[in-house]
């Protein structure tokens, strides 16, 4: 049975793997036998990430470049699988986020994360993806949100990407399945990260929402988001294609709790 979840000599592609929930799927992905090639925009992220995994013993590699910009993102795709081998595992995990009400963002800016969050994962899918369709067979894996489902206020342009990234998966799938190709995605609830570190205090009306609305009753913890993708990425899952899975501690699944309900 373990044998269906090793990813030993697998090339596994994480972009955006230098920190918070894309370093913490890697990881997962690397404890399960996988290769690491991860990318980034920022040089200093890049090292920093790339000598964490190598403290750890694992095999990693990283490029420096935009998954918008399409000629140099496919100049990098051929460039990894010529110095690091082909790429088994995708996980389109890169992604922007900026808080602004509908009525006041900038056009730009609702373009930039459509850019990031949409075009650049069906840039590096398609990249990857006809290699893949070459080969025979692959894992593609797209981190999506509850923004895929649900909207918030100020996320306008994050939901409509996510939205558009979960439909993505589906037409993906329907599309390669044939080939081998199994392209599925992520759904992350809320997790304790850095990000949320400052509001994850006793008393902060956010943090108080979160315990409250979520039924496990807990933030996140990254490394609960190991096993799904390990899961996507392993033969466990040949048959699985074109799912989202919710890693949420259950909160898709329920209409919350009443406000005088303990």
């Amino acid at each position: 049975m373990t044998n269906l979840f090793d990813l030993t000599n697998k090339i596994a592609l994480v972009t955006g793997g230098t920190h918070g929930l894309g370093m913490a799927m890697a990881e997962g992905l690397a404890s399960a036998g996988a290769e690491l090639v991860i990318s980034s925009t920022t040089p200093e992220k890049l090292e920093s990430a790339l000598n964490h995994y190598r403290s750890k013993g694992y095999k990693a590699a990283g490029y420096l470049f935009d998954i918008t910009d399409e000629k140099l993102a496919s100049g990098q795709v051929e460039d990894m699988e010529k110095e690091v081998g082909p790429i088994d595992i995708l996980v389109n995990n890169a992604g922007i986020i900026k808080r602004e009400l509908a009525v006041d963002m900038a056009i730009a800016d609702f373009r930039r994360v459509i850019d990031v969050d949409l075009v650049g994962s069906f840039i590096m899918s398609q990249l990857v993806g006809s290699r893949m369709i070459a080969r025979g067979g692959g894992k593609i894996i797209n981190i999506c949100s509850m923004m895929s489902e649900l909207g918030r206020n100020s996320v306008s342009a994050y939901a409509a990407a996510k939205g558009g990234l979960k439909m993505l998966t589906r037409n993906l799938a329907t599309e390669w399945a044939k080939y081998n190709i199994q392209v599925n995605g992520i759904g992350p609830g809320y997790f304790a990260t850095s990000q949320t570190e400052p509001i994850r205090v006793d008393g902060h009306p956010f943090n108080d929402f979160i315990i409250n609305r979520t039924p496990a009753g807990r933030w996140g913890d990254p490394s609960d988001l190991a096993g799904t993708a390990i899961f996507l990425a392993s033969e466990a899952s040949n048959f699985v294609n074109g799912q989202i899975i919710y890693v949420d501690g259950g909160i898709l699944a329920t209409i919350g709790k009443p406000a005088n309900e303990k």
